[in-house]
């Protein structure tokens, strides 16, 4: 009798439901439109803007010995956060968008090398910040290695490919080299850079074998009808109150007899945990995805490694604070989700051509299998820097060959 009732009861409020969507069917029908009609133009005309922007990649060569600290490579990022997109016309006519550069640690047979992705217009102020800061280094334009990857199941191994999650929520920073002292400049023996196990990973792999980690970033802010949204995005300010009043709310009343009233009383942990998340507040925050990828000629394929590029990330998590995670990859979890496993080569495909084109936050792969993250100019200082001579151990990373001095000023003519 019940079920008869609730049939009943579902089958009148659906008619209920549909006789209204015919009845204002004259308002959200031509809205409807509206809507799908806009994003595809926008999407168009966006594709078409970032295809006229070009692409340029550069290497930045590292000599022998760096004095500078990360804090050198957080003022350069901080020189990259850019949010303008023009007026309305450039948004919506010529498809403008902000840009977004990539930070890429990449291993060619064990040798590692450090490139930046960008848009040809941005390479006069990234080569003249980066020197601002080293200027010891070397930067030259480079061949994109990516593009000379075939996508060929019969001959290349892609043992893992996908991109990195946070493990908790965007305002909780992850470790990072102030937390290991390196603000401090204390004595070099002493010091601990995070970024040591990512090198040494990258150059312990073979000839025939490759590692990638791509850091795809993108000045952070409000997102509204300047930006293609209809309804305005907030920043990510409301989420870091949030999270320091969720804190403040698991601290421990104490009563206090003297004065019959209470106090609220947080932990040592608790404080340093909202002291982190203020620190990251105050700095210039990047829309960031991050992905990497382990690939191996058949042969010679070493399944280890994937557990060694994932690992070498390890450094950067905390259990009081943030860290990394795997998360989308091209592969399944159980063989009944892709019995042949033709789902996992099409995964490779369209990632393997996201990560040319350096695409996420814009068209083609808007937002591919993800949403991004935030991170500070901290956090990817922490990431992404040119390492001390403490990694002098690490023979593979290209560096300047010998140190350049000028030549003596009584040189004959």
């Amino acid at each position: 009798m019940f079920d008869k009732l609730l049939s009943f009861f579902d089958t009148r409020l659906a008619l209920e439901i549909w006789d209204s969507a015919l009845l204002f069917a004259p308002v959200w029908v031509p809205l409807l439109f509206i809507l799908v009609w806009f994003d595809v133009w926008l999407s168009y005309k966006q594709r078409e803007y970032i295809k006229s922007q070009g692409a340029l990649l550069l290497e930045i060569k590292i000599p022998r010995e760096i004095s500078r600290s990360p804090v050198a490579m957080e003022i350069f990022l901080g020189n990259l956060y850019q949010t303008g997109v023009g007026s309305l016309i450039d948004v919506y006519l010529k498809g403008r968008v902000r840009p977004w550069f990539s930070l890429e640690l990449i291993s060619l047979g064990g040798a590692v090398h450090f490139y930046i992705w960008l848009h040809p217009k941005f390479k006069n102020v990234v080569e003249s910040q980066l020197y601002a800061q080293y200027p010891n280094i070397e930067i030259h334009e480079a061949k994109d290695y990516a593009l000379d990857v075939v996508h060929n199941p019969e001959k290349t191994s892609f043992g893992w490919f996908g991109q990195f999650a946070l493990t908790k929520a965007d305002a909780y920073p992850i470790k990072t080299y102030v937390d290991y002292g390196l603000h401090e400049d204390p004595k070099e023996e002493f010091k601990n850079d995070p970024i040591v196990p990512v090198l040494e990973f990258l150059g312990s792999l073979r000839r025939g074998e490759q590692a990638w980690i791509q850091i795809l970033i993108q000045g952070h802010t409000k997102e509204g009808i300047k930006y293609g949204r209809f309804f305005p995005k907030s920043d990510w300010k409301p989420k870091i109150e949030k999270e320091i009043k969720d804190i403040v709310k698991k601290g421990v009343m104490k009563a206090d007899d003297t004065k019959a009233s209470s106090t609220l009383s947080l932990t040592k942990a608790q404080q340093d945990v909202i002291g982190a998340i203020e620190r990251a507040a105050a700095k210039p925050a990047f829309d960031t995805m991050i992905r990497g990828a382990y690939m191996a000629d058949k042969e010679i394929f070493n399944p280890n490694n994937i557990g060694g590029l994932l690992g070498s990330f390890k450094q950067f998590s905390s259990n009081a604070l943030n860290g990394f995670r795997p998360g989308w990859s091209t592969g399944y979890d159980y063989p009944w989700q892709d019995f042949r496993g033709k789902k996992k080569l099409e995964n490779e495909k369209k990632i393997l051509e996201a990560y040319k084109r350096r695409s996420f936050f814009n068209p083609p792969f808007k937002n591919f299998k993800a949403n991004p993250f935030i991170l500070t100019t901290e956090e990817l200082a922490t990431l992404w820097h040119f390492p001390s001579s403490i990694v002098a151990a690490t023979p593979t990373l290209t560096r300047i060959p010998s140190k350049k001095a000028e030549a003596p000023s009584n040189l004959p003519i």
